[in-house]
Parts: C-alpha cells; sequence; structure tokens
C-alpha cells in the first residue's frame, strides 16, 4: 500500500468534537429530584484524515466509534467542536451547502438489509439516487445503474432484483453501489463487514481497496477487527471511552504500540503467525459505563501502569515519534525522566 505524504491541510479536520445523548428520567428519579444524567459518548476528539488515505479507527464495543462517523456526516448533531472538510466548517452547513457535503462524504452503514429499501428493485434503488441529486437525466439513469453494478462485480440483471434476493456480501456491495452513485471523494465506512462471514469479509475488503485506487478515495474505516484494519489502512487511530488515545501509521502501530490500551489489544488479537507475539498485559476488566467515566485519564481503572496523576489530570494527544501521537501521561519527558515508559519502546 502506497504510503500518503501528509498535505498541508488535512482533506477531514477534527476538533474538540464532543458528543452527549440524555438518558430519560424514570417517574422515581423525577419524583426524587435526581440530576439528569447524560452518556458521554465523545470527549474533545482531535482527528485528522488525508486525501487519499484509508484511516482505520479502532477500539472495543461502546467506544464511540459509530458515534464519531454519525457525527461526521451529521446523522447525530454534536453539542460542541469542529469539522472541518477541505477547509470548509461543515457542523453550520446548511440548505444547498449541506447537500453538496453530504454528496462529497457518503456513508456506509454496517447492516446493509435494514438500509436498503426492501419494497425497491436494486435499480430503483440506484436510480432515485440519481434523480433525486440531478446526477443523470433519465434516459441516462440505466446505463448509469449498469456502471455502477459492474463496479461492485454484480450482473446488470442485479438491478430487476429486491434486496432480500441477495446474500448478506451482495447486499453490502449493493449498499456501496448507492454511495457511489453519488460520486464521492469521502467514504465513512461503520463496521463495513462485520456482519458478514470471513471468507465474504475479504472479498468486500478487497473491494473497497480496488475502488479506493481506482476511484481515488479517502475512507474512514471504522471496524474492531485489527487484522483487517491492518490489511486496509495508511494509519490508525485508536478510541477508548469517547477519546482518541493513539494515532500512528499503521505499520508503527503494529510493530511499537505505544499506549498501554492499545498494547493490550495487540496482545488480544488472534496472529496468524504462531510465533508472533506482542509482550504486553491481556486487557483486564470491563469497560466503565459512559455515565460514569474516571476522571483523569479514561483508562487508569484498567491500566496496570496507572500512577497518581492519572487519576486527578487527563493526558492529551502528543507527539513521541513522527506521526505517532499518544494520550499518555507515560510519555511525559517529566515522568519519562522518573521511570521508563509502558513497553510499547
Amino acid at each position: 500500500m502506497t504510503l500518503v505524504t501528509p498535505a498541508a491541510e488535512p482533506l477531514l479536520d477534527v476538533r474538540g468534537l464532543t458528543k452527549t445523548f440524555p438518558v430519560r428520567q424514570g417517574l422515581l428519579e423525577r419524583w426524587q429530584g435526581q440530576p439528569a444524567r447524560a452518556v458521554r459518548a465523545l470527549t474533545d476528539v482531535d482527528l485528522s484524515v488525508e486525501r487519499g488515505e484509508t484511516l482505520g479507527l479502532v477500539g472495543e464495543s461502546g467506544c464511540g466509534k459509530s458515534t464519531l462517523a454519525r457525527c461526521l456526516v451529521r446523522l447525530h448533531p454534536a453539542d460542541r467542536g469542529s469539522v472541518r472538510y477541505a477547509g470548509q466548517e461543515v457542523l453550520r452547513l446548511q440548505g444547498d451547502a449541506l447537500r453538496q457535503y453530504h454528496r462529497r462524504v457518503q456513508m456506509i452503514f454496517q447492516d446493509p438489509f435494514s438500509s436498503l429499501n426492501p419494497r425497491m428493485t436494486v435499480g430503483q434503488t440506484l436510480r432515485e439516487v440519481l434523480t433525486v441529486h440531478r446526477l443523470r437525466p433519465r434516459a441516462q439513469q440505466d446505463g448509469r445503474v449498469r456502471e455502477l453494478l459492474n463496479l461492485v462485480g454484480l450482473p446488470a440483471e442485479a438491478a430487476g432484483r429486491l434486496p432480500h434476493e441477495f446474500s448478506g456480501g451482495q447486499r453490502q456491495r449493493i449498499g456501496i453501489a448507492r454511495a457511489l452513485a453519488l460520486e464521492p471523494e469521502c467514504l465513512v465506512a461503520d463496521e463495513l463487514v462485520s456482519a458478514l462471514d470471513v471468507s465474504v469479509q475479504a472479498q468486500v475488503v478487497n473491494l473497497l481497496l480496488e475502488l479506493q485506487e481506482k476511484l481515488h478515495l479517502t475512507v474512514l474505516f471504522v471496524a474492531h477487527d485489527l487484522r483487517l484494519v491492518r490489511h486496509l489502512s495508511h494509519r490508525v487511530a485508536v478510541m477508548y471511552l469517547g477519546r482518541v488515545v493513539e494515532v500512528a501509521r499503521t505499520g508503527d502501530l503494529f510493530d511499537r504500540p505505544a499506549h498501554p490500551y492499545t498494547q493490550a489489544l495487540m496482545a488480544a488479537a488472534p496472529h496468524l503467525e504462531p510465533g508472533q507475539r506482542v509482550d504486553a498485559p491481556a486487557l483486564t476488566g470491563e469497560l466503565p459505563s459512559p455515565l460514569n467515566v474516571p476522571s483523569g485519564c479514561p483508562f487508569r481503572t484498567r491500566c496496570p501502569h496507572a500512577f497518581d496523576r492519572c487519576v486527578t489530570e487527563r493526558p492529551e494527544l502528543a507527539e513521541i515519534r513522527p506521526q505517532q501521537q499518544v494520550a499518555c501521561h507515560l510519555y511525559d519527558p517529566v515522568e519519562q525522566a522518573a521511570r521508563p515508559p509502558a513497553g510499547g519502546g
């Protein structure tokens, strides 16, 4: 995979993005006058995606990956923060400007069956996109539908069939074709293959790689399978409890994980080579509730290296090596002078 050289300005730049979801109170809680609670899904997320690259976004279930993806495409309104696309502030877009943004940035969902209208044929689904966004005159739409189906490896006769007549992998290809119908620059793939069999996963992932190279796409690939992320991504961002805790080039992250949470993820991941291992403790304990995020470093309750500062002060992302950032007090120069860093080197 060709390494993407960072441009002067990233295509997608996220700063301080925060999202909470209020929890509905029961009658007893309201009667007792208990304060309202909220799930802290995202907290001050900083992230950038370079033009033409694939950025993998990984972490445990409930860490905020899907919420971040939905905030980027404006399916969820953010509480605060900034999302800039090609230098334009996305969170303030309205009307035609927001419509143009949705053309340029398309999302592909985890469950292709629920995201497709079961009463519309594949051809009708794709033609609807072309009609609503005025991308092709009616006389050219059938030809464009055939082009899109060919692009994702489906036969032309698929246009006359309904979604339930296809396998899961084929339905995901239809979802990709629908996204590509808008001729986007950027795809946000939310757990694109997690609902598919392993053999089908490889086919869909390879298709995505081919499409990226052929159409010069930028991809944010949200997943929990580290093997897929390693195969697809130029860089990887690791999320924990609503925050990005490490960002690095894929090779660097897998060869020298820095954050204790990243090290634990790598230790828990299965390896294809019997002799390959990571010298780091496996992840223990339960993910804390986003209703009650620990003070200081969110990972401190599960971290084998936690110390007093981790309880009171939240670490910020800082560069520890070229193009490798980590949010961990162990890499603070003052702390490094007092003790060796965690086993990432």
